[in-house]
């Protein structure tokens, strides 16, 4: 795997060696030991999956607490992949960074406690996989709006946008800030 270059410390995005041929393609879509060569010495116990039509955007989304780290990677189609740094004190809080992740390249991108994350649709449907480093808890799951003007993220405009009534609803990071105490 190459390591790519990223804004902020702590994200990490790695580009696995693809295999391919005429039968398909042959790719190691985890091996722990290469991510902790690359930084990432985190216990993942569980694995999540979603599947979404074009344009749908999922996010922002963060929890409390410990937090829940997350390794994600497209498995079928290709997501516009956004993160914002919420680590308090951090010279990069409330700055954004995206990234494509495709079942071509098989990228995949390590977002550690302390940002949010959220993903667009660009193809016809999507299938998102990550691991996460804690249980979902409801109690502890959070999110600002996706669209909040301060925070400023350029969502892709190729595609007509889909939001669930939740994250069309959340409040601006602004409103939460306060709540926030993530370490840099």
């Amino acid at each position: 795997m190459r390591r790519l270059p990223t804004k902020f410390d702590g994200i990490v995005h790695l580009a696995p060696d693809v295999h391919g041929d005429s039968r398909g393609f042959f790719l190691e879509a985890f091996r722990e030991d290469v991510w902790a060569e690359n930084g990432v010495d985190v216990a993942f116990v569980q694995d999540n999956h979603s599947r979404s039509g074009q344009g749908v955007v999922r996010g922002m989304h963060f929890s409390l607490g410990d937090g829940q780290a997350k390794l994600i990677r497209c498995g079928r189609g290709s997501i516009w992949d956004v993160v914002v740094d919420l680590r308090g004190g951090s010279p990069t809080y409330g700055e954004w960074e995206a990234v494509v992740l495709d079942d071509a390249e098989g990228h995949q991108l390590f977002v550690p406690v302390g940002f949010a994350h959220g993903f667009c649709v660009l193809s016809d449907v999507a299938d998102v996989m990550y691991k996460v480093s804690s249980y979902y808890d409801p109690a502890v799951e959070r999110g600002f709006r996706w669209d909040d003007p301060a925070v400023g993220i350029a969502w892709p405009p190729e595609v007509e946008h889909h939001v669930s009534e939740r994250d069309a609803t959340a409040p601006l990071l602004a409103d939460i800030a306060g709540d926030l105490t993530f370490p840099v």
